[in-house]
């Protein structure tokens, strides 16, 4: 079990991770990455029951799903540093014939990916399909569904919300990225997102708040939460996070959200995070 000190040293190596993925490749989305960091930490190495030694079937362990699927440079990042890749191949991030896509891809076969994301607003109704697959087997493990808040105006959220309260889908726990900001702006410009807490509850779901970027808040919540499961409801967390989280100037603004750093930008931001894991090796570079 690791302590919140070591939760946050690691959480600081994957940000760096994120930083100099996305600088090394001049693309992805490093802002809402940035601001998942610690969640994604939080659930790999503290609270999924889960196992590196992949098997597609998840059977016996929890599972989770990133339905945002373009923050894959965190989700990357974890999954190497829990074992289910090795660190280097973090420095394949979107090249050609990489396993690491731009968004997750299943058809290279990298492990800890059950199903290809970021055409969003479709993971939360694969989290549904994957927890009724367990009620069905059995399987007494929770799964896990992380979406984005501008996800949200994507109508087949709201058809997956009203099919999981109906059929009681209560062994699973969904988290909203409530960073506030989507590519084009912030979401109360774009498609205001109204009072999320309410809606949910209206839709029949039980629905806890944390501050995602808070690793202490983030243990004890998705602790209570796991104790709310099996109620016979499917349980929603409303994560406030800012977007660019760990790095000043890419704060709290969307203009990140799918904009890699240059040069300056990368050393001025990797100045600002703690090397704790080692970074990964990048041929020719000095970054």
């Amino acid at each position: 079990m690791a302590d919140i000190a070591q939760l946050q040293q690691i959480a600081s190596q994957v940000r760096r991770d994120i930083i100099r993925q996305t600088h090394f490749a001049s693309s992805g989305h490093p802002g809402g990455s940035l601001g998942c960091t610690d969640f994604l930490t939080a659930m790999y190495f503290e609270i999924l029951d889960h196992n590196p030694e992949f098997n597609m079937d998840g059977k016996n362990e929890d599972l989770f799903f990133l339905s945002n699927g373009h923050i894959s440079p965190a989700w990357y990042s974890v999954l190497a540093r829990s074992g289910y890749f090795p660190v280097e191949e973090l420095s394949t991030f979107r090249k050609i014939n990489s396993r690491l896509q731009g968004h997750p891809a299943t058809h290279e076969g990298l492990p800890g990916i059950r199903v290809a994301s970021g055409s969003l607003g479709q993971g939360l109704s694969v989290g549904i399909g994957a927890a009724l697959a367990k009620r069905l087997n059995g399987d007494h493990k929770l799964v896990y569904v992380l979406t984005g808040d501008g996800e949200l105006q994507e109508g087949q959220i709201w058809e997956a919300a009203l099919f999981a309260a109906h059929h009681k889908v209560d062994n699973l726990i969904a988290t909203v990225d409530w960073n506030g900001q989507q590519i084009d702006g912030a979401t109360r410009d774009v498609m205001s997102l109204g009072d999320l807490d309410a809606k949910w509850r209206a839709f029949g779901w039980d629905v806890m708040q944390m501050n995602g970027n808070d690793m202490k808040r983030v243990l004890k919540i998705m602790d209570l939460a796991k104790k709310r499961t099996g109620q016979g409801k499917p349980l929603m967390i409303l994560m406030k996070t800012d977007m660019g989280f760990g790095v000043d100037f890419m704060a709290g603004t969307h203009v990140w959200h799918g904009k890699a750093t240059n040069r300056e930008q990368t050393i001025n931001a990797l100045n600002q995070l703690e090397e704790t894991l080692g970074d990964y090796p990048y041929s020719g570079s000095d970054l």
